[in-house]
């Protein structure tokens, strides 16, 4: 399988099984689409025939050649070696878990999948006693793995802080024993942040997600305080005064982009200048009938505007004052391992996520579905059943995603946003894939130029 397209003057054909990545000319580009398979050493005489209006014999003969050595190579219309690796994956160890510390947020956000933080069940927060269990779960259930990954998640983790703090140091007491190791990370959206919570985050915290959605203006129209008023300047320089003090550990900032920000790279600029040079902002998902909600129809604005970021991206670069942008950041050479190609971010399988009663979810955006409680970590439960539903959720179990040439990049998309949107776990979401697909088609354009 392949996948060409040109882009920002780039004649570029993508193998898909292999993941080699090929920047051709045009006569290279068009002779693709005569080439029959198993390839033959000879160029189809209806390639030359149709081409030679438009390209020498010489070119096309060259060209067509160029293809078969890469065809015998391996790097072109190579052999699917994916398919029966994926009927046998099964269920694993966990390995990393969402604890959602608190169920209440000082922000009421009018997009939040979070019901304004409380998940629709009330606003709670997480005893230290429900956390000091989940970790107990988390080592419990990771059998041989000595990496652990834990995500402090809410609503808003600052309002929890103080268990938030003891259960990192309960976790740390334990680690030797158990031979593990955690690492941790907190999602947060600024307004509670103080000096001492910023060096307590700076000295435990592996990585730290910071919300905020650009531009004064976009920001403060859909994330604003429970008393209406809005959140950017009580965060920014809170979050200014938390980069500066992390010296070289990871952070980014993220936002999400609506209806109302179809022109989302002044926001990433924005981020830029501001000094953060690590951004995320992502589309909104959401019920199509919401105000901010994206559509088909934005689709020409948003394909547009990853364009421009793109471009963008690349001269800064060159330049030498180059940013990260998280959905550009692709590996061509080494990238993810087959199993992380072919499911994803695994939720519900090696990834869970616990809430404030101890409830366990495949993730937090399940949370509140009763249909998908998996367990509890008070009583160790954990239904294997649905562990194993989603464990055999990989890119060749949904339809739409067998024959997609960008399967073993998104994975097929998250499976929440399917649920939740499609109405299964293997229907991929409509408006997720087709913007996925344009980012990756630029982070590929991306490397080449810069190559």
């Amino acid at each position: 399988m392949i996948h060409k397209y040109f882009l920002n003057n780039f004649y570029i054909i993508l193998d898909v099984n292999s993941g080699a990545v090929h920047i051709v000319d045009a006569c290279t580009y068009d002779i693709v689409d005569y080439i029959c398979l198993p390839m033959k050493q000879e160029c189809p005489q209806e390639a030359v025939n149709t081409l030679n209006k438009m390209y020498s014999p010489e070119d096309i003969n060259e060209a067509y050649t160029e293809l078969y050595e890469l065809y015998i190579s391996g790097l072109l219309f190579s052999n699917d070696s994916y398919e029966d690796f994926a009927a046998n994956l099964g269920a694993a160890p966990i390995k990393s878990m969402c604890l959602n510390i608190a169920h209440d947020c000082n922000l009421r956000c009018s997009y939040c999948f979070a019901a304004q933080g409380d998940f629709g069940h009330g606003r709670k927060l997480m005893s230290f006693e429900i956390g000091k269990a989940a970790i107990d779960f988390m080592i419990a259930n990771s059998a041989g793995r000595k990496n652990l990954e834990l995500d402090f998640f809410g609503g808003e983790p600052l309002m929890n802080f103080e268990t938030v703090k003891q259960i990192v140091k309960y976790a740390r007491s334990i680690e030797i024993e158990n031979n593990k190791n955690f690492r941790f990370t907190i999602t947060t959206n600024g307004l509670l942040l103080s000096d001492d919570k910023i060096e307590f985050i700076n000295s435990e915290m592996s990585n730290v997600v910071l919300s905020i959605d650009g531009r004064p203006e976009i920001n403060d129209a859909l994330r604003y305080k429970a008393d209406g008023s809005g959140s950017y300047n009580s965060i920014l320089p809170k979050y200014k005064k938390l980069v500066a003090a992390r010296n070289g550990k990871e952070y980014y900032v993220r936002g999400t982009y609506t209806k109302y920000n179809l022109d989302f790279t002044k926001d990433v600029l924005h981020l830029l200048e501001l000094g953060f040079d690590q951004i995320s902002i992502e589309p909104v998902v959401s019920e199509s009938s919401q105000p901010y909600a994206l559509t088909v129809d934005d689709f020409p604005l948003i394909f547009k505007e990853y364009d421009i970021l793109s471009k963008e991206i690349i001269e800064r670069k060159k330049r030498g004052d180059g940013f990260n942008f998280f959905h550009f950041m692709l590996d061509l050479d080494q990238g993810p391992c087959a199993i992380k190609r072919l499911r994803g971010c695994s939720c519900g399988n090696e990834y869970v996520a616990v809430t404030p009663e101890g409830d366990i979810y495949p993730c937090h955006q399940f949370v509140g579905m009763e249909e998908m409680k998996m367990g509890s970590v008070l009583d160790g439960s954990l239904n294997s059943k649905i562990k194993k539903s989603f464990s055999k959720a990989n890119v060749y179990a949904k339809e739409d995603c067998k024959n997609c040439w960008a399967k073993f990049y998104c994975s097929g998309g998250c499976n929440a946003n399917n649920y939740i949107y499609a109405k299964s776990i293997l229907t991929p979401h409509e408006l997720s894939c087709a913007i996925e697909k344009k980012r990756l088609e630029c982070a590929i354009m991306i490397k080449a130029a810069l190559a």
